[in-house]
């Protein structure tokens, strides 16, 4: 059984950095996965943040982070990690990263792939 388990949220003032980490178990992502980070606000729509394909060498980022967040992923832990610096106060939600095994690619875009495995989440909240 696939499991995802985030962490590394927090409070940050605006500027700050913060590390997100997103421990897998149950399945190798080094194999093949459509892996990314999601984010949602109470009374919004979850937001595609960042996203990759295992072994590709291509990120995409939704507009608003490029330039200050950054996806990556460390095959010998099976973790994915979501490296956020200057943050801002529009950056605050909760944070999920989520997983989907294949031996393709992700879908186009890479935020509409049927992810079927999700962490819990870690909130992130920045101040002023």
């Amino acid at each position: 059984q696939v499991q995802l388990l985030e962490s590394g949220g927090g409070s940050v003032q605006a500027g700050g950095s913060l590390r997100l980490s997103c421990s897998a178990s149950g399945y190798n992502f080094a194999r093949g996965a459509c892996m990314g980070w999601f984010r949602q606000v109470p009374g919004k729509e979850r937001e595609g943040v960042a996203g990759f394909y295992t072994g590709s060498v291509g990120t995409e980022y939704t507009d608003s982070v490029k330039g200050r967040f950054a996806i990556s992923q460390d095959n010998a832990k099976n973790t994915l990690y979501l490296e956020m610096n200057n943050l801002r106060p529009e950056d605050s939600a909760i944070y999920y990263c989520a997983a989907q095994p294949n031996d393709h690619s992700c879908s186009v875009p890479w935020y509409k792939t049927g992810f079927q495995h999700w962490g819990q989440g870690t909130q992130v909240t920045v101040s002023s």
